[in-house]
């Protein structure tokens, strides 16, 4: 690919759309002017910062980890995050289409590379960074995971868009409400997609059911577990539907073994952090769950929906004030709307089974926070002080492979003296950071900020330089 090419593609754009007119569909972007959202790239890259923290740190500080189950930590903002930006990215990068059997033929090759990645990197090849072990059991292999749940939720929208572009006009009238008209079909899938899970999560019995306990370190590893259900539409750990349908679907040596539910309170003493199981836990603290399985996956669509109709505003709406209107009022309505249903009870916020009022609040706060990065980046051109997170955003794939998923200390990690655990990143974790803060969970901080998340800063900002992009 030319050089030239490359430096006008955003990341998503890179790894995830068809190369159809990418610069000419982004042209709009900053009212009239034909340059790159930096704001985009600035809001990936701030994503897979917060991942990188929030994977490294949130062992520490559990307040930013996962929530074990209802509730939103900052970790729970990561995915609905990319999955917006992926839908922004559909939306330019699909402005227009001169062929659109070849516009699905990128997007079937393109999904099948992300789902070739997600395999190989959570489906268990790989045990980076600590474990120097490697191989896949296949009977216990990982099905699902982060970039599986963003090839499903791309391959959905981006055929979509595709095969709607002829349903709306290039230029939309002056109503209020014009633009979701025009993209009606949009949103028939979105609520098709919402009545499907709310269908399935409140209609399905849900039994009894067991399983085999894989975890080496107890002293039931071995032995046939039972959890007692027989219940109809319960959002509790145990009996929802959306841990059943994985079960009967993916099989349950096939689903994630370190579940954040272990951190509840029914299940350690040491709740929020990572702890030894109590002794009168229930026995599905000791279960495999999927926090990204299928009825939640599909769930996980309509957060890159609401992405595209993002995007959609960027290319009818000329004006800064207008496009900024249009996104803090909506991001408000989808906050107020999902804390409403947590608050009120009628359905709470939950990462794990992807609940709609997760998607309302999660959605809402990526609107205000691109809204922000707008403001700040696109229209005040305040662009120097993230630059970092720019290059990062440029080089999203990167740095979720070999700072997320720790390919790069997982190599380093390999070469130790006399011991697995004397290697050159425990040194400086624990001798330049830890030490110097006398304090771990402040060192630990500090490590993954300075030499996790700036480092890859300074990392993606060389590769910059000399027009070096991983293209998946």
């Amino acid at each position: 690919m030319a050089k030239t090419e490359v430096e006008k593609k955003s990341q998503d754009q890179q790894l995830l759309v068809p190369e159809d007119d990418t610069a000419s569909s982004s042209r709009r972007s900053l009212a009239g002017n034909r340059q790159r959202l930096a704001s985009l790239d600035i809001f990936r890259g701030l994503t897979v910062a917060l991942m990188i923290l929030v994977d490294d740190a949130g062992g520490e500080w559990p307040v930013i980890a996962h929530a074990p189950w209802e509730g939103c930590n900052l970790a729970d903002f990561v995915m609905p995050f990319f999955l917006f930006i992926v839908g922004v990215s559909i939306a330019l990068s699909l402005k227009r289409i001169s062929n659109k059997i070849e516009a699905c033929k990128k997007v079937g090759f393109r999904t099948c590379k992300l789902l070739f990645w997600g395999l190989l990197l959570q489906g268990g090849f790989s045990h980076a960074p600590d474990r120097l072990s490697y191989g896949v059991d296949v009977t216990m292999m990982r099905f699902c995971g982060i970039l599986q749940r963003i090839a499903l939720s791309y391959l959905v929208v981006a055929l979509v868009e595709i095969f709607t572009k002829n349903s709306h006009e290039e230029n939309l009238s002056s109503g209020r409400f014009s633009i979701f008209k025009s993209y009606y079909w949009h949103w028939i899938v979105g609520a098709s997609v919402l009545v499907i899970y709310l269908a399935t999560i409140y209609g399905t019995y849900v039994p009894d059911w067991e399983f085999v306990v894989n975890d080496k370190d107890s002293v039931l590893y071995g032995k046939i577990q039972s959890v007692s259900c027989g219940v109809r539409g319960k959002l509790n750990p145990p009996c929802n539907a959306v841990g059943y349908v994985d079960r009967q679907v993916l099989g349950i040596n096939h689903m994630y073994q370190r579940p954040a539910w272990k951190r509840s309170k029914a299940c350690t003493i040491n709740s929020p952090y990572d702890g030894s199981l109590r002794q009168d836990a229930p026995s599905w603290c000791r279960a495999p769950f999927e926090p990204e399985g299928i009825l939640s996956s599909i769930s996980a669509v309509l957060s890159t929906i609401i992405g595209v109709h993002f995007g959609h505003i960027i290319l009818h709406l000329e004006g800064h004030s207008a496009r900024l209107k249009h996104w803090v009022s909506t991001g408000l309505v989808l906050l107020t709307l999902g804390l409403t249903l947590h608050f009120t009870h009628l359905m709470p916020v939950n990462k794990q089974l992807y609940s709609f009022s997760y998607i309302c609040v999660t959605s809402g706060a990526a609107a205000l926070v691109f809204s922000s990065l707008y403001s700040l980046v696109d229209i005040l051109e305040w662009r120097l002080m993230f630059l970092p997170l720019k290059w990062i955003g440029m080089n999203a794939m990167l740095v979720y492979v070999m700072g997320a998923e720790g390919m790069l200390a997982a190599f380093f990690n390999g070469w130790y003296y006399r011991h697995p655990h004397s290697t050159l990143i425990n040194w400086i974790r624990e001798h330049v950071f830890i030490r110097v803060w006398h304090s771990r969970r402040v060192g630990v901080l500090m490590y993954v900020l300075i030499a996790e998340i700036l480092f890859w800063g300074l990392v993606t900002g060389v590769f910059h330089r000399f027009k070096i992009y991983w293209k998946l």
